[in-house]
């Protein structure tokens, strides 16, 4: 009873509406997901809140009175300190509201999903105890995946290890956003980074990696952050990036989103940019016939977004790679006694209570910026000083503005408009909307003023924006995702512009107010309000989330400062590359899948000869 009680008390649930009394069990289905940490934190809070109740009325949240839970709510929300926790947990609550209120206006319309191409895919389960290959590559996310695809069609006999499930289209297509959500992500997409403030890191695991949750945004590496990767950490490839960069796109049909499906998000974007003179303009994406469903970082239900697992895996597949689902490695098997030093002779992976060993003299590790370092120690090739560090990632926060005239956001594509008139200060905008709930943006209020704001979302366009972050962060541990990572004060200065341009882009598309995501003073009317909010505020009082996380195993010509060589080639083992998100030595600066691809073709170019 507890979680009803919090459920009727955030939301103000009156019982007069059908999909409100439904709010609780899908709450409890989307908490079943989370790690446990997170889980018992929520019933611990209901619990507690329960009690509060209890000391001042005799009567638990679910037997009072809305106008007496509305009392309580205000008085837990004066206390000090305790506004923060009432905002996180309002975050899965309003995904299970989001999702039942969806469900009651009815599904979406959506075309009939194209046919996945063939992947050859053995469950964990079903593969042999002992088998051989010339290469493995542990993670079939945008670096595994092209990882595979290049050495299968050097010849090579693959095999592609991945810790999630293969989700087909079809599925995507019959099943609600949360259902999705909870399951395509690691620790139901609640991977949390502490640090001053805490970050929520959301990362995918299936066939297909992150690449399956990704919003499709697809930026080319700015030549300035090559021109650092080359001066600075000497990673350039020899005969320059642009030819990898080039592939990737081509593998991943990257195009211009045209207009016609942009939504209104996208195209209130665009109006206040031409009001203000600003550089903006439809993204490049990967999803040619893209029918604007916004449900990208649910995966896709029509099979316009191509993620690697319906571009690159099955050319790899056709080139022979074969992929094992379900598999989580142990650890990389080391021969150690090896004239000229240890080399790398197989992997071994867990499967249920038994394991499985597949020998090969090459592996390659992509499992992603925050598992392949824990991979390493867990092989006993976690001895560089530097492995686990220098983690980037793009800290983010999202602002919203109501307009007079329902804007339906989650109606065209998620993430539609690019806004890049302040990224030369590190700071990039996109308009992005999300399946009700599941966005980063937090409505403010509690109670009925929070029931008001959910009615009322449908006039909401919403903005998030990204900073190129100075790497602040580390990736602990052996066995499970452990991260600090601490914001930096030039950095906390960027988000801060970043609210105040997000603003200032709504007001001058219409917005009648801007939702600031600042708890204290959630709206403003004026940018000269908003400018007086943001005087008083840090950004450790924004709703902030970080993705893209790089940077661990950086590759670069200084043995002391990166992990990997120039190469790829991890550092004190012959036969281990590293292919994925990990060695990039700084943060990209945009949405980093082509930088990503682009990389794990050089260096396993690199290592076929090709």
């Amino acid at each position: 009873m507890s979680l009803a009680g919090l459920v009727s008390a955030l939301i103000a649930d009156d019982a007069g509406a059908d999909w409100t009394r439904r709010v609780p069990a899908r709450l409890e289905t989307t908490l079943a997901a989370l790690p446990f940490a997170a889980r018992a934190g929520v019933r611990a809070a209901a619990r507690g809140m329960d009690a509060y109740a209890v000391v001042r009325t005799g009567r638990t949240l679910g037997a009072l009175t809305a106008p007496e839970r509305e009392s309580v709510l205000a008085e837990l929300a004066a206390r000090p300190g305790l506004q923060p926790l009432l905002d996180v947990l309002k975050v899965p609550v309003l995904m299970a509201a989001g999702t039942e209120r969806m469900l009651q206006d009815g599904p979406a319309p959506r075309a009939l999903p194209r046919a996945d191409p063939p992947l050859d895919l053995t469950p964990a389960s079903e593969w042999p105890a002992r088998s051989t290959a010339d290469a493995v590559v542990i993670g079939s996310g945008a670096g595994g995946a092209t990882a595979a695809r290049t050495l299968a069609r050097a010849g090579l006999d693959v095999v592609v290890l991945e810790e999630g499930r293969h989700h087909s289209t079809e599925s995507f297509g019959r099943r609600p956003p949360l259902d999705r959500f909870t399951e395509l992500y690691r620790d139901g997409g609640a991977t949390i980074a502490l640090g001053r403030p805490p970050l929520l890191l959301p990362v995918g695991r299936a066939v297909g990696g992150t690449t399956v949750v990704n919003s499709g945004t697809c930026y080319r590496t700015p030549d300035h952050v090559l021109t650092r990767w080359s001066e600075d950490f000497g990673f350039t490839p020899a005969d320059g990036f642009d030819r990898y960069l080039d592939e990737a796109e081509r593998a991943l049909k990257v195009a211009v989103q045209p207009l016609d499906v942009l939504g209104n998000n996208g195209r209130l974007t665009l109006a206040g940019a031409r009001e203000l003179g600003w550089r903006a303009a439809p993204l490049r994406r990967n999803a040619p016939g893209c029918r604007g469903s916004c449900q990208c970082v649910v995966g896709c239900p029509t099979g316009a977004k191509q993620s690697v697992q319906l571009s690159v895996l099955p050319d790899a597949c056709a080139a022979g790679a074969r992929i094992v689902t379900g598999a989580r490695v142990e650890r990389v098997l080391v021969d150690a006694d090896r004239p000229g030093g240890p080399r790398a002779a197989g992997v071994r992976v867990r499967r249920g209570e038994g394991a499985f060993e597949i020998l090969a003299p090459l592996v390659v590790v992509a499992a992603g910026a925050l598992q392949s370092p824990q991979l390493l120690r867990r092989s006993g090739l976690g001895r560089h000083p530097r492995l686990g560090r220098n983690l980037s990632v793009h800290p983010a926060t999202s602002v919203a503005g109501r307009f007079a005239e329902p804007v339906t956001a989650w109606k065209g594509v998620l993430q539609s408009v690019g806004v890049e008139e302040h990224h030369a200060r590190g700071v990039l905008i996109e308009a992005t909307a999300t399946p009700p709930g599941m966005g980063s943006f937090v409505l403010p209020g509690l109670g009925a003023e929070l029931r008001c704001e959910l009615e009322g979302a449908d006039r909401l366009a919403t903005l998030g924006a990204m900073i190129a972050d100075r790497p602040s962060g580390r990736v602990l541990g052996r066995d499970r995702t452990l991260l600090r990572y601490d914001l930096d004060r030039r950095d906390a200065g960027r988000l801060m512009h970043a609210v105040r341009a997000m603003g200032e882009l709504l007001f001058a598309a219409g917005a009648e107010e801007v939702l600031t995501g600042v708890p204290a003073t959630p709206r403003v009317r004026t940018l000269a309000e908003l400018d007086t909010v943001l005087a008083g505020t840090s950004a450790r009082q924004l709703h902030l989330t970080a993705y893209h996380p790089t940077g661990t195993v950086a590759a670069g010509a200084d043995p002391q400062r990166c992990p990997a060589d120039p190469e790829g080639r991890l550092r004190g083992v012959r036969g281990v590359l590293v292919a994925d998100a990990s060695v990039l030595p700084s943060c990209p600066q945009v949405n980093p899948q082509v930088s990503i691809m682009a990389a794990a073709l050089a260096i396993t170019e690199a290592h076929t000869g090709r």
